[in-house]
């Protein structure tokens, strides 16, 4: 394929390459095909396919499918193979953070504990603290 890539890196959007030759596409293999080369088929229908080499035109009468043939444009445009100069490096999906209610909490509950300020939440902590302290001395008081 080395061979092809040196001749076709000179050319143009317009089908033109930069000397001005008109280039043809090959149906079947989707390679450029330059002037002088190439035979062109014309169904009954009237349907025109141009055939950039007897593979190309063998392969398509035998009702090869271009996509599953790896030599093909087709098939390395299906699966994604020499695009890794062409296109940027993919971007990673950002994490977007939630609120859930937990267990035993609804989101109400938590949204209002969270916007209280410092100084109340320490005084609620350290009232359940000793309301919890005081009901472990009272089950002491019981054993004994």
């Amino acid at each position: 394929k080395q061979w092809y890539q040196r001749r076709v890196r000179g050319h143009c959007s317009n089908g033109r390459d930069r000397v001005g030759m008109k280039l043809e596409v090959c149906s079947y293999s989707g390679f450029k095909v330059y002037p002088g080369h190439g035979r062109r088929s014309i169904r009954g229908d009237g349907r025109s396919f141009f055939f950039g080499s007897s593979k190309c035109e063998s392969s398509h009468y035998l009702k090869r499918n271009p996509r599953e043939v790896p030599w093909t444009v087709l098939y390395r445009r299906q699966h994604k193979k020499g695009l890794h100069e062409e296109t940027a490096k993919k971007r990673t999906k950002r994490t977007t953070k939630t609120a859930r209610s937990i267990a035993g909490a609804s989101l109400a509950e938590i949204m209002s504990k969270r916007n209280q300020k410092p100084e109340v939440r320490k005084a609620m902590r350290d009232q359940a603290i000793r309301a919890a302290k005081e009901k472990q001395k009272a089950k002491e008081l019981d054993k004994k």
